[in-house]
Protein backbone atom coordinates (compact mmCIF):
# COMPACT_ATOMS: atom_id res chain seq x y z
CA UNK A 1 0.00 0.00 0.00
CA UNK A 2 1.43 3.35 -1.02
CA UNK A 3 1.38 6.28 1.36
CA UNK A 4 -0.14 9.62 0.46
CA UNK A 5 1.99 12.51 -0.78
CA UNK A 6 1.68 14.24 2.59
CA UNK A 7 2.86 11.11 4.42
CA UNK A 8 5.78 10.72 2.02
CA UNK A 9 6.81 14.34 2.53
CA UNK A 10 6.69 13.85 6.29
CA UNK A 11 8.74 10.63 6.14
CA UNK A 12 11.44 12.16 3.93
CA UNK A 13 11.51 15.28 6.15
CA UNK A 14 11.94 13.15 9.26
CA UNK A 15 14.69 11.06 7.62
CA UNK A 16 16.52 14.29 6.89
CA UNK A 17 16.09 15.34 10.51
CA UNK A 18 14.23 18.49 9.52
CA UNK A 19 11.47 19.99 11.64
CA UNK A 20 8.25 21.40 10.30
CA UNK A 21 9.53 24.80 11.44
CA UNK A 22 12.66 24.39 9.31
CA UNK A 23 10.64 23.40 6.25
CA UNK A 24 8.20 26.26 6.81
CA UNK A 25 11.09 28.73 7.08
CA UNK A 26 12.70 27.44 3.86
CA UNK A 27 9.36 27.74 2.09
CA UNK A 28 8.49 31.16 3.58
CA UNK A 29 5.40 29.72 5.27
CA UNK A 30 4.17 29.52 8.83
CA UNK A 31 4.63 26.21 10.60
CA UNK A 32 0.87 25.67 10.67
CA UNK A 33 0.61 26.34 6.92
CA UNK A 34 3.37 23.81 6.30
CA UNK A 35 1.69 21.27 8.62
CA UNK A 36 -1.43 21.52 6.46
CA UNK A 37 0.64 20.38 3.47
CA UNK A 38 1.72 17.21 5.27
CA UNK A 39 -1.83 16.61 6.53
CA UNK A 40 -3.14 17.33 3.02
CA UNK A 41 -5.52 19.97 4.38
CA UNK A 42 -4.40 22.42 1.72
CA UNK A 43 -3.93 22.19 -2.02
CA UNK A 44 -0.33 21.39 -2.95
CA UNK A 45 0.81 23.31 -6.01
CA UNK A 46 3.40 22.02 -8.44
CA UNK A 47 5.69 24.90 -7.44
CA UNK A 48 5.47 23.98 -3.76
CA UNK A 49 6.02 20.31 -4.52
CA UNK A 50 9.12 21.27 -6.53
CA UNK A 51 10.41 23.41 -3.66
CA UNK A 52 9.83 20.62 -1.15
CA UNK A 53 11.67 18.16 -3.39
CA UNK A 54 14.62 20.57 -3.64
CA UNK A 55 14.77 21.17 0.11
CA UNK A 56 14.57 17.43 0.85
CA UNK A 57 16.82 16.57 -2.13
CA UNK A 58 14.32 13.96 -3.31
CA UNK A 59 12.87 13.46 -6.78
CA UNK A 60 9.27 14.57 -7.10
CA UNK A 61 8.41 11.08 -8.32
CA UNK A 62 9.53 9.67 -4.98
CA UNK A 63 7.38 12.16 -3.10
CA UNK A 64 4.36 11.21 -5.17
CA UNK A 65 4.65 7.45 -5.22
CA UNK A 66 7.17 6.28 -2.64
CA UNK A 67 6.31 3.24 -0.58
CA UNK A 68 8.16 2.31 2.60
CA UNK A 69 10.85 0.37 0.73
CA UNK A 70 11.44 3.22 -1.74
CA UNK A 71 11.83 5.74 1.09
CA UNK A 72 14.29 3.42 2.84
CA UNK A 73 16.27 2.89 -0.39
CA UNK A 74 16.29 6.62 -1.20
CA UNK A 75 17.58 7.46 2.27
CA UNK A 76 20.28 4.79 2.11
CA UNK A 77 21.33 5.88 -1.37
CA UNK A 78 21.69 9.48 -0.22
CA UNK A 79 23.68 8.41 2.82
CA UNK A 80 25.91 6.12 0.73
CA UNK A 81 26.58 8.87 -1.79
CA UNK A 82 27.88 11.17 0.93
CA UNK A 83 25.18 13.80 0.97
CA UNK A 84 26.08 16.65 3.27
CA UNK A 85 23.54 19.39 3.93
CA UNK A 86 25.96 22.17 3.09
CA UNK A 87 26.71 20.90 -0.41
CA UNK A 88 24.85 22.47 -3.28
CA UNK A 89 22.87 20.30 -5.67
CA UNK A 90 25.58 20.85 -8.27
CA UNK A 91 28.29 19.66 -5.84
CA UNK A 92 26.14 16.64 -4.98
CA UNK A 93 25.81 15.83 -8.68
CA UNK A 94 29.59 16.02 -9.10
CA UNK A 95 30.01 13.64 -6.14
CA UNK A 96 27.45 11.23 -7.59
CA UNK A 97 29.13 11.35 -11.01
CA UNK A 98 32.55 10.63 -9.46
CA UNK A 99 31.14 7.76 -7.43
CA UNK A 100 29.51 6.26 -10.51
CA UNK A 101 32.73 6.69 -12.48
CA UNK A 102 34.75 4.93 -9.75
CA UNK A 103 32.17 2.16 -9.50
CA UNK A 104 32.20 1.57 -13.26
CA UNK A 105 36.02 1.52 -13.30
CA UNK A 106 36.04 -1.02 -10.49
CA UNK A 107 33.50 -3.17 -12.35
CA UNK A 108 35.69 -3.09 -15.47
CA UNK A 109 38.72 -4.15 -13.41
CA UNK A 110 36.77 -7.07 -11.98
CA UNK A 111 35.47 -8.05 -15.43
CA UNK A 112 39.02 -8.00 -16.83
CA UNK A 113 40.24 -10.09 -13.89
CA UNK A 114 37.40 -12.56 -14.44
CA UNK A 115 38.26 -12.89 -18.14
CA UNK A 116 41.92 -13.60 -17.27
CA UNK A 117 40.88 -16.28 -14.79
CA UNK A 118 38.57 -17.88 -17.36
CA UNK A 119 41.40 -17.90 -19.90
CA UNK A 120 43.71 -19.53 -17.35
CA UNK A 121 41.15 -22.24 -16.64
CA UNK A 122 40.76 -23.07 -20.34
CA UNK A 123 44.47 -23.83 -20.69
Amino acid sequence: MNATIGENIRKFRELRGYSQDYMAHKMSLTQSAYAKIEKENTKLTVERLQLISEILEVDIANLISAGKQNIFNQYNNQTALGYIENYTQQENQVLKDKLIEQYEARLKEKEDELQKLKATLKR
